[in-house]
């Protein structure tokens, strides 16, 4: 019982990124912490063999690299890059290539539905919800992290401490 709940942060901790990326345009460091360190809890609670563990390590901080030079190119936001990092091992080699379809995708709709968003006019009810005006007013921020969620979630049952969990 205890392994499955540490196996809930991935998908909690997407959403609190989401929804403070929405909100605020911003990622908590935290939510990056929680989600890379509840990686190594759940899988020592699930049993995972250390070869596992190892690669997901390594894979989190390849895509810190990427993610960086992403940063670097003005790409990716800096919270971004870091959620990328500690999704990754809960991600692994074999959801990647559904991950960043499902990310792709979303991002790719979520900016559209954002370009459409912001050629209509401000309404007076925006004033109602900051964030709404936030996300209207900033023509050229995307939260990305809301994409990222939604390809961590379409593709948390392809993870591997997900199909170790649950089998698969």
């Amino acid at each position: 019982m205890i392994p499955l709940i540490f196996l809930s942060a991935f998908p909690a901790s997407l959403l609190i990124a989401a929804m403070n990326d929405l909100y605020e345009y911003k990622i908590p460091n935290w939510v990056s912490l929680v989600l890379f360190f509840s990686y190594f809890a759940a899988g020592i609670g699930l049993g995972a063999p250390a070869s596992q563990l190892l690669e997901g390590a390594l894979f989190g901080c390849a895509a810190l690299v990427v993610g960086f030079g992403l940063f670097a190119g003005k790409f990716l936001g800096g919270g971004d890059a870091k959620l990328l990092a500690a999704c990754a091992p809960w991600i692994g080699l074999s959801a990647l290539g559904p991950f960043l379809v499902y990310t792709a995708v979303a991002g790719g709709g979520f900016a559209i539905a954002l370009i459409i968003f912001r050629k209509m006019p401000a309404l007076p009810v925006y004033a109602q919800a900051p964030w709404l005006l936030r996300l209207h007013q900033r023509p050229k921020d995307i939260p990305y992290a809301v994409a990222i969620a939604l390809g961590g979630l379409l593709s948390f049952s392809q993870t591997p401490l997900f199909q170790l969990a649950f089998g698969g």
